[in-house]
């Protein structure tokens, strides 16, 4: 067991530390390493426990990690394989809230993070649209994100959209397959969901002297327990609850967190690490981790067993593709939230637009739009001095 256990930190150790350009290619590096050169499982197991992470909350490649770790050494190699890929991305990103924190208003530095902001608005315009495209089944689906969306600008709690659009969106689209009683009580739920998503969300309460660790963990543990899609959704979840409501972090704040966060390898989620560092320091940083990470080990070792036959389903088959189009709808939103404030002169302008056509159109990895968008950033405002 100690030699499965060492194998297992060894490598996620190793994928948690090179592991640059997002879940699919993390995903990728796990399947050669886990598939093709050790031989652990088959390609078609491999290819199960892929689709299991999509059904339950949290970043898919941690969650495959997890998984393979359980496969391998059980209950141990759960949380080591979990761990050791996450515990890399979280040391490097404080390591940068740190020197963020030193060093980021220096007059130097913020012609480079004036690039970034608008390249990381491409980054998140890009996602939205690849994952758009596969999350739009059909039109109803199409109906369903709208009406999150425009929830989201309208105010809207982005727990609560998520919510009642997947809600919804399960009913409606299993609408045409009752009988006339079962569609009339189906109707009556669907206008009591509308009425509890018409509810606007309470307005930002202001910023607080200091920060609870507390409180700031329960905002981490409610995200990494809802958090569907893709890691990118975390940017909603953080522009509603701390920008917004809490107001812990300024929008300028939240796009150079995102941007940190496309520089490490790793999950995406480590921003949690550099938002908590912003908030409440070194304890902040590991409180927000340890919190957006925790129900990603839960949900694997309680529905291992069990997501195979959840999409075999087609109640939560429905309810499943409803929430994946509402997760891309909150993303158009805070990306248009975020455009307000960033896109407030031609240099960022320029800058968005042509980090968008690279990332839409050419498909560019975000580490290279955003490294694009400092340059770019530090060489137009040279130009115009």
């Amino acid at each position: 067991m100690l030699g499965r256990l060492g194998e297992l930190a060894a490598l996620f150790l190793k994928l948690g530390t090179i592991g640059f350009g997002g879940p699919a290619v993390h995903i990728g590096m796990m399947e050669a390493e886990v598939v093709r050169r050790r031989q652990w499982l088959s390609r078609e197991y491999f290819l199960d426990l892929v689709g299991a992470t999509n059904l339950i909350p949290g970043p898919n490649s941690t969650e495959m990690a997890i998984h393979l770790g359980f496969i391998r050494a059980g209950w141990a190699g759960l949380v080591v394989a979990g761990l050791c890929f996450i515990l890399p991305a979280a040391l490097i990103t404080a390591g940068l809230a740190w020197a963020y924190v030193k060093f980021g208003s220096l007059p130097q530095v913020a012609p480079f993070f004036y690039g970034i902001k608008p390249a990381v608005l491409a980054v998140i315009l890009a996602a939205t649209v690849r994952l758009g495209r596969t999350a739009l089944k059909g039109w109803r689906l199409g109906v369903v994100g709208v009406g999150v969306g425009v929830a989201s600008l309208g105010g809207v709690n982005e727990v609560l959209a998520l919510f009642v659009g997947g809600a919804l969106g399960m009913l409606w689209l299993r609408l045409p397959h009752l009988n006339a009683q079962q569609r009339a009580c189906v109707l009556a739920a669907l206008a009591g969901s509308a009425a509890l998503g018409a509810a606007p969300a309470a307005g930002a309460t202001g910023p607080a002297a200091t920060v609870s660790l507390w409180k700031l963990g329960a905002f981490f543990l409610k995200v990494g327990a809802v958090l569907y899609g893709s890691g990118y959704v975390l940017v909603a979840f953080l522009e509603g609850g701390l920008v917004h409501d809490y107001a812990w972090l300024t929008r300028q704040q939240l796009l150079d967190a995102i941007a940190i966060g496309q520089f490490t390898p790793g999950p995406v989620l480590s921003t949690a690490t550099f938002v908590g560092y912003l908030v409440a320091g070194a304890p902040g940083a590991w409180v927000a981790t340890a919190a957006i990470f925790l129900p990603s080990f839960c949900f694997v070792a309680a529905l291992n067993p069990l997501v195979p036959r959840l999409r075999r389903s087609p109640w939560t088959a429905a309810f499943l593709d409803a929430v994946n189009v509402s997760s891309i709808a909150l993303m158009a939103a805070v990306t248009l939230k975020l455009a307000q404030s960033t896109l407030t002169a031609w240099p960022a302008w320029l800058i968005a637009a042509g980090a968008a056509a690279l990332g839409v159109g050419w498909k560019v990895d975000p580490s290279r739009l955003i490294l694009g968008g400092a340059v770019a950033g530090w060489a137009l405002s040279r130009w115009g001095s």
